[in-house]
Order: structure tokens, then sequence, then C-alpha cells
């Protein structure tokens, strides 16, 4: 794939960024007319009960320019020569995961008992996400014709290739597809954490197509990028607009789509080092509190609160000092993902 190519997809992901900010002011304030406004759960620090009312469901705002931009770019160039195909399906995960959490935000929009600021039951959304990601895995799966990396795992460092089997490599796509858009959902709580967080991975995961020659995922992942920045200049702190669940669960689950397409997965937990990290600060804290009340008959927590982000907030960092710094540690790590990459 040659530097045109590469050229391309960044100049359509300035295009994007540039059309977002464009209808970003009047988007807002449809929202607003809407009375979309978020719900902060009581257990969240004064800080964020400020936050109270700000329109939620933003992911829109991405979700839309992704989705026309990249069939405008890549149908005719299907019907053509039939290439490309492949390009939709990431696509088809971006509007299915987007669309289970716009219902989610509006539950907890919406929602008069229980509490505050929740939206559909976890079990009901874990259901949708399994069915969702189990599509998309098959598809990637069993269609190899469309798909060059599908059924690989390549070990980085290493440079070798294994060659899974579809019983094996389904179930692990679909972990990694699920996983992810949790991750990223769990990272969406400070302005500007979870875009910039988000926009640093699917960069990465951008050169790395490059890298492999995958022209149409190039491009799906630097319009991901411009429509990221583009959300951003409305969620900067103080931020105007919500990604909510609309955004985060869709770009997760597409992040993690990318990554299983690209063969690079193990590379995964790297780039999107800082979800990772807020994942796993959720599971240590409800770990720690339920082994401390069986064992030692106390409520004893390894972070202040969880996710992450959470426990350095109370620790007396401000939003800005915490979004900044995680994502100086995101740029960073999306550095040493490409790196491995190379090798």
């Amino acid at each position: 794939m040659g530097q045109g190519s590469l050229s391309l997809a960044l100049s359509v992901g300035i295009i994007t960024f540039l059309l977002g900010v464009i209808w970003g002011e009047p988007f807002v304030e449809i929202l607003r007319r809407l009375r979309m406004g978020k719900q902060i759960q009581v257990e969240l620090s004064d800080q964020h009960q400020k936050k109270v009312g700000t329109p939620t469901t933003g992911g829109i705002m991405i979700v839309i320019p992704v989705v026309v931009i990249v069939i405008a770019l890549n149908i005719a160039q299907v019907v053509q020569t039939g290439n490309g195909a492949s390009t939709f399906l990431p696509v088809f995960v971006l509007i299915g995961f987007a669309v289970l959490g716009f219902i989610d935000d509006l539950e907890g929009i919406r929602r008069t008992r229980g509490p505050i600021g929740t939206g559909i039951s976890p079990r009901a959304k874990f259901y949708g996400q399994l069915l969702l990601a189990g599509l998309a895995a098959a598809a990637i799966s069993l269609f190899e014709g469309g798909f060059s990396f599908a059924n690989q795992l390549y070990i980085p460092l290493i440079g070798f290739t294994i060659n899974l089997h579809p019983i094996i490599f389904i179930p692990i796509a679909m972990f990694i597809i699920v996983g992810t858009s949790n991750a990223i959902n769990l990272t969406d709580g400070l302005d500007g954490l979870a875009g910039i967080i988000t926009a640093s991975a699917f960069a990465a995961y951008g050169v790395i197509a490059y890298l492999q020659g995958q022209i149409f995922l190039v491009q799906l992942c630097f319009i991901v990028v411009g429509a990221c920045f583009a959300f951003l200049w409305y969620n900067a702190h103080p931020a105007q607009l919500f990604m909510g669940d609309t955004g985060s669960l869709a770009l997760g689950a597409t992040l993690g789509t990318v990554a299983v397409m690209s063969g690079q997965w193990l590379l995964l937990p790297i780039i999107a080092i800082v979800p990772v990290a807020e994942t796993i600060s959720v599971i240590l804290q409800v770990a720690s509190a339920r082994y401390s009340r069986k064992y030692l008959g106390e409520d004893r927590r390894i972070f202040r609160q969880a996710p992450l982000h959470n426990h350095f907030e109370l620790g007396g960092w401000s939003e800005t000092q915490i979004v900044q710094r995680f994502w100086l540690v995101g740029i960073l790590a999306a550095m040493v993902g490409v790196a491995f990459a190379l090798l």
C-alpha cells in the first residue's frame, strides 16, 4: 500500500474532524432541547454532581459521521471491485453497540425508580453485547475471504503466527470485543478521558493496518480518530456533552473488532493500557471488598474508589491532571504497541 493511501486516510480523518466541529454546536443544542441530561450516581464526588443535566448520548456525534463517511468512501469500491467489504463489519459493530448504548442511556435518563443514573439491567446489556460480538466474531472467522488475518494469532517479538480453529478463535474474539467495549465504558468518567484514549488507540491500529496493507481498515481507523477529535472539541473540560454508553460501548467494541481483524490482538492490552487498568481496578476493588467482608469481617478495599480515575481524583488530582497524565500514558503505550508490531 503506497503513501497515497495513507495520505487519503489522514485527509479523510481531517475532513471528518472539521465536519464534526461544524455540526457539533447545533447537535449539542438539540440534545439540550430534548432534555437528554445526564443523571449522576449519588456515590460520586461533589465535582461530578455539578455535571448533572449535561447532555449525554454524545456518542451519536461520533457514530453518524463515521458510518456515513466510511460507507460513502467505500461503497463504490465494493460495487466495482468486490474489495473492501470487510470494512463494513466494524461499521456494523459500531452501529449495533451504539444502538445498545443509546437504549441504555435513554433508560438512565428516564429512570424514575431504582438507582439514579443507571440504565438497562447489566444482564440484558451483557447478553446484547454477547449477541453482537458473536455475530462479528463468526463473520470474521467463517468468511476468511474478506479478512486477511482471520483465525490468526500473531505473537509479537517472536514474529510467529498461529492459525486457530474457529471453535477457539470465535470465543476469544467475542471476549476481546465485549471486554474492550466494557473497558472503554469504564474509562468514560472524566471530561475528555475516553475520547482521547480511544483516539490514540485507533491511531495506533491505523498505523498497524497500514503496515499490513489493509487500506480499508486504515481509513476506518483515522476516520474514527477524526470523529473522536471533533467530539473532544465539545467534551473538553468543562464538557458541553458526554459520550454516554452510546459512544463508549460502540467505540470499545469497534476497537476490539479492529484489533481482531488485524491479527495483532495480543497488543491490545498494551495499546489500550489505560482502559485495561481501569477494568482491572474495578475487578480488584470488588474482589477485595468481598474477601475482606467474608474473611476479615470488615470492608477493606484496595482503592479509594473504582474505576482508577476516581481513585486519583479522591487522592487530590484535578480532573484535568488525570486526563492529561492518563493521555500521556496512553500515547506512550500506543507507541510501544506500534513498535512491537514492527518487530
